[in-house]
């Protein structure tokens, strides 16, 4: 990352806020570990929601499961992400964003290991709900603790690149789905063992991620945060100044999300994380499945997937770029409109190379949009409300990522694919306009 090293506006008598001194430094070593130590983290989230658009092929061959089970085996884990999504916003808010993070990550892995066990469907459906209590709670406390600690004239590029490592997990699904599920009549087995990893993880999560400092003052722990603080500014060679007093608050009630200046921010935002989450699970759970149902092979359908998944890294770094030259709003209006008319090509093609492309290019969108709805999410709201507010604006949204894969069976009877996609590139538009109601937040501090 392209940063300045040193700031020469720095004094060391000047008192700033604790978070005005995050704000000052350049990216180092401790961002470095927090956003890779994160990153893994939201990999490991991705590679576990990847893999069950692939057990769910296997699963269709080898169970004989009918369209309305696996929509059912799709969706169950969003149900669990919904709950998941709010209570853990509501908890990062009250024990810690560190905490509720390590949590998540043990609840997660250790089903997913279990899911592999299934001797049925209501079993495998069961488990794959806690799977989903965990996912969901992760994703918007992980972009809250990272953007807490990065400084504000970059702090929507350090989102987007931990939003980046989910084209690294789910890419890594791919491969797992493309060289292990095919191989043997437990190869899902196997790929669902795999899912294990996280629960181990979430011990280094513990042990070595700081947690927010804008979290410690807001409780009163003011030394942990003034050492958080200084040990970013050791990384950066830069000298402490002094901090005024730390107000300590009361915690506000879910219902501020919605009371003036917040509710319109909140309408907005809920709109697109609904909208969003409808397209882009409808789309990518059922992709695997729509590919083998028109005739292709479970291995070549795996393989189109596996390319169509490597165009998120370029949309990831193309958002990356945008974000904080051009801005939040624009960067994602943009690259959701984009992913209307990739949607919308993809219902209609008819030919592998045709396929390839327009899966790409809604690859390339989609997880360029999602890069820019993580970033601008956490930062609109202030200290006391920021895990509550994107833990609730993200449940919202799991209840469009239950719908949609329930909806494709019936879509497919109306219309066949040209009408599935259809809806999922006009839900795209529905939230590209959705976004102009968002704030600008760009090169702005967060509130406190």
């Amino acid at each position: 990352m392209s940063v300045p090293t040193t700031d020469p506006q720095i004094s060391g008598t000047t008192a700033l806020t604790r978070s005005e001194r995050l704000d000052r430094l350049p990216f180092n070593s401790q961002h470095r570990r927090l956003l890779v130590g994160s990153g893994i983290g939201w990999a490991l989230d991705a590679m576990d929601v990847g893999l069950i658009a692939f057990v769910m092929a296997a699963l269709a061959e080898q169970w004989g499961l009918t369209a309305t089970q696996l929509s059912w085996i799709g969706s169950i884990g969003f149900v669990g992400m919904a709950i998941g999504a709010s209570v853990g916003g509501l908890l990062a808010d009250r024990i810690g964003r560190r905490n509720v993070f390590a949590l998540t990550l043990l609840v997660y892995g250790v089903a997913t290991g279990a899911s592999g066990l299934s001797t049925g469907v209501a079993m495998l459906i069961v488990l794959r709900f806690v799977v989903g209590l965990g996912l969901g709670a992760e994703l918007p406390v992980a972009s809250t603790l990272v953007s807490e600690y990065s400084p504000s004239r970059i702090r929507g590029r350090v989102v987007v690149i931990l939003e980046a490592f989910w084209a690294l997990g789910w890419l890594l699904a791919a491969l797992i789905g493309y060289l292990v599920v095919p191989t043997s009549e437990h190869g899902w087995r196997w790929a669902l063992f795999l899912g294990i990893v996280p629960a181990a993880y979430a011990l280094f999560v513990r042990a070595r991620l700081p947690e927010s400092v804008r979290f410690l003052e807001w409780r009163g722990r003011t030394e942990q945060a003034e050492a958080a603080v200084r040990s970013f500014e050791v990384a950066s060679g830069v000298a402490p100044v002094p901090s005024p007093p730390a107000r300590v608050q009361a915690a506000p009630g879910w219902t501020t999300l919605w009371e003036r200046p917040l509710r319109r921010r909140s309408a907005a935002l809920w709109l697109v994380w609904f909208f969003v989450n409808f397209a882009y699970y409808g789309a990518f759970i059922w992709i695997p499945s729509l590919l083998v149902a028109d005739g292709f092979s479970l291995t070549k359908s795996f393989q189109f997937t596996l390319i169509i998944t490597l165009a998120q890294l370029p949309g990831y770094a193309a958002a990356a770029v945008l974000i904080d030259r051009w801005g939040r709003r624009p960067t994602l209006a943009s690259f959701l409109l984009g992913s209307a008319v990739a949607a919308a090509a993809f219902g209609r093609a008819d030919t592998e190379a045709a396929i390839i492309a327009a899966g790409c290019a809604l690859s390339f969108f989609n997880l360029g949009a999602w890069g820019a709805l993580y970033a601008v999410t956490p930062e609109i709201y202030p200290t006391a409300l920021r895990g509550s507010g994107a833990g609730s604006a993200a449940a919202f949204g799991r209840i469009a990522s239950i719908l949609a894969p329930l909806s494709v069976p019936w879509l497919l009877g109306l219309g066949g694919s040209g009408l599935v996609f259809g809806v999922f590139g006009a839900a795209f538009v529905l939230a590209a306009a959705a976004a102009l109601g968002l704030p600008e937040w760009r090169g702005r501090a967060l509130a406190d």
